[in-house]
């Protein structure tokens, strides 16, 4: 049975979908833009700042599961400049541990609200 993950700790959905959803060990989070959950404005400071809050964003969606971002087993994330790919790397490698989850990134020409990335990902309980 899927049951609705919410919290405040997150931004609210931008359209008719949750913020994730569990069935069973298993946790679908929807993609997270770079919004202040206090706010609902884009975060300010570059595209350093925009990828730390969205998985500021995860990892809140991922605690009110009752898992850590550490428990996740795949993540893909939307760029919009794929040139800044090395940074996101660098803090992508602080956020997870090994064994890393699986990934895809992918370049887009936009994404909601003109931020400059997107993530989604699929956390499994005890995966960590």
């Amino acid at each position: 049975m899927k049951q609705k993950i919410h919290t405040d700790g997150a931004p609210e959905a931008l359209g008719p979908y949750s913020q994730a959803v569990l069935v069973g060990d298993q946790l679908f989070c929807s993609g997270q833009i770079p919004l202040d959950p206090a706010t609902g404005e884009l975060v300010s400071g570059g595209f350093e700042a925009q990828v730390e809050r969205v998985f500021d964003n995860l990892a809140a969606v991922a605690a009110e599961a009752g898992m850590t971002l550490d428990d996740a087993v795949k993540v893909t994330i939307y760029m919009t400049d794929l040139a800044k790919f090395p940074v996101l790397n660098e803090i992508y490698a602080g956020r997870f541990s090994e064994p890393f989850p699986a990934r895809a990134t992918v370049g887009v020409a936009s994404l909601p609200k003109g931020a400059e990335v997107e993530i989604d990902l699929v956390a499994a309980r005890g995966a960590a």
